[in-house]
């Protein structure tokens, strides 16, 4: 019996999608249709939820037009059949006919897609192996370059202090190896669950945490004493703090033990190395956590900055200024976390006391210190990876849009990004990241402005382009990704235009929605619109018809489940 592939992984997954015919082969009753495997416009804000509504985004559907085609429809025959044996499963063959045309354009971007949270499991292994094999393999078929893959500090280091578990991590290198595929590697040195998209919790190492509730000035502190344990302080990374060793060292240690077990890999599987700098892996401060409703969108967010090592390295900073009175803390009219500018004495347009001197010391103590620890982490990155093995080393950087139009930009400034209307807070990034040869990443890529509330001033189309010529000006890689899952022809159409010129662009994020026929074909399509680069221009409807022709045959059994212990 042939299957969809759509429906051979969304069942793996314990998703059922639709047959297009209108049947659902794979359950005896049509009704167990997931409804979240098709993209709609939601009926609020595409980027963050607010109540505020815009009727015209939201009923907003794709075009119909003359070269629209019927969806692509990507198939595998699964024949079942006795286990494999472990050479048979390490040999399976893949049958691809692919009929593309040749006359490709120069300067096309190559497109990556990030892996689920939970890829490798607490304990070693790889989540839903079945699903895996025949997720990569349709992503390879379908032209994507490699896949982004969390590499997590909280899995691989978790029991002891210089003891690292790479068997889960072994068993899916070799298996995106099989597939042809390439990898981005992101050194996660955060926790998982807590942030936009986590949907599942991966704590730091468990002796982390055990530092942290003996001292809890190693996590970062609000001025109301919250604390937030995403991420060890900054303040404390060159301090001995983590079991005889400093952060710096212990970021080190992994990354190092990373490279030695993976050195076969380096330069022609694995390409990549993203260095996790912050909270979501991004180099900024925790300012905007969900977790427990702290922050809500569009808000400004909060400094982090009075746990008891940054409000030492303040008060240094203040006495050297000659303003000993400027070391006590953050500013304590800077509003609450779910605050607007206005709300506020310092972020607000008219004499707010971040365009004052108290104002420009504070903020330029503040991000110096985030710009700092990129420097340390990139540096010791850098002599690990050196670049003559081939791997690129990236940096994440996050797309906080929201009251961009304003003249303060709150809630960059809480986040550690010195951005204002009259400071570019970015091109000492990029100068940072061009030091270490690295390449800057960054996020909400796919955003539109109307498809933001108005009434926030969100403009993610005019952040992309400062972003874009801060790293054109410091001579910098630009890539770039998704802030938010989306399977519409208009996020791509964004994409497209915003990652000319790109080193690559990573999709978030592979799972059963992806794969729903619907979304499976425009985003076949998308990716061939970005491997053909300048020199072929089409309409997006095109690209889709033509991926029509592009048929993905699997024979044999895909790999079996593995029994669980």
């Amino acid at each position: 019996m042939a299957f969809n592939i759509s429906h051979q992984i969304g069942s793996i997954y314990g998703a059922p999608v639709p047959d297009p015919s209108g049947g659902d082969p794979l359950s005896s009753s049509a009704s167990s249709l997931n409804a979240a495997a098709i993209w709609k416009p939601p009926t609020t804000d595409l980027r963050c939820r607010i109540k505020r509504q815009n009727p015209d985004v939201d009923l907003i559907s794709p075009p119909v037009s003359p070269c629209r085609s019927p969806v692509l429809s990507v198939s595998a025959l699964v024949t079942e059949s006795a286990p494999m044996t472990a050479e048979e499963d390490s040999d399976l063959k893949l049958h691809v006919e692919v009929s593309r045309s040749s006359d490709k354009g120069t300067g096309g971007v190559p497109v990556y897609v990030m892996l689920p949270l939970d890829t490798v499991r607490p304990g070693g292994g790889v989540n839903r192996k079945k699903a895996m094999n025949a997720s990569l393999q349709a992503l390879k078929s379908a032209g994507v370059e490699g896949v982004m893959v969390d590499v997590w500090w909280g899995i691989v280091e978790k029991e002891r202090p210089g003891e690292y578990d790479w068997g889960g991590y072994t068993e899916l290198m070799d298996m995106i190896r099989r597939h042809g595929l390439k990898v981005q590697a992101v050194m996660s040195f955060h926790q998982c669950g807590g942030n936009v998209g986590d949907s599942v919790t991966i704590p730091l190492p468990k002796w982390v945490g055990e530092e942290m509730d003996n001292d809890q000035d190693l996590a970062y502190t609000d001025q109301w004493g919250r604390r937030n344990y995403e991420y060890v302080s900054l303040g404390c990374d060159t301090l001995p703090v983590l079991k005889g060793r400093t952060p710096t060292q212990c970021y080190s240690d992994f990354m190092r033990a990373f490279r030695d077990r993976f050195s076969n890999l380096l330069g022609n599987t694995i390409v990549e190395i993203q260095v996790g700098m912050g909270p979501a892996g991004e180099l900024r401060y925790p300012s905007y956590p969900e977790m427990n409703g702290t922050w809500k969108f569009p808000g400004i967010g909060a400094f982090q900055c009075y746990d008891k090592y940054m409000v030492s390295n303040l008060k240094a900073a203040a006495e050297a200024a000659g303003h000993p009175e400027w070391g006590n803390g953050g500013p304590t009219d800077a509003g609450h976390y779910k605050n607007w500018p206005e709300d506020t004495s310092f972020f607000r347009k008219e004499g707010g006391g971040w365009d004052g001197p108290y104002g420009e010391f504070f903020l330029s103590w503040y991000s110096q210190l985030l710009l700092d620890h990129g420097e340390r982490l990139l540096s010791s990155a850098r002599s690990i990876f050196p670049t003559e093995e081939g791997v690129a080393i990236s940096v994440k950087v996050a797309g906080i849009h929201w009251h961009y139009g304003t003249r303060s930009h709150s809630p960059e400034l809480t986040a550690g990004y010195y951005n204002t209307r009259s400071r570019d807070g970015y091109l000492p990034i990029a100068r940072m990241i061009g030091r270490h040869g690295a390449v800057l990443n960054f996020t909400c890529v796919e955003m539109r402005d109307h498809e933001q509330p108005g009434e926030a001033q969100c403009r993610p189309e005019g952040l992309v382009k400062q972003v874009a010529m801060a790293a054109r000006e410091a001579k910098v890689g630009l890539a770039g990704e998704n802030a938010l899952p989306r399977y519409d022809g208009y996020a791509h159409e964004q994409i497209v235009r915003a990652a000319e010129g790109m080193k690559a662009f990573t999709y978030l994020r592979m799972g059963p929605d992806l794969f729903h026929p619907e979304n499976w074909g425009r985003f076949v399509g998308f990716v061939k619109r970005m491997s053909e680069g300048k020199g072929r221009e089409k309409c997006r409807e095109l690209a889709e018809r033509e991926a029509e022709s592009f048929v993905v045959h699997a024979t044999g059994s895909l790999v079996r489940e593995p029994s669980m212990a």
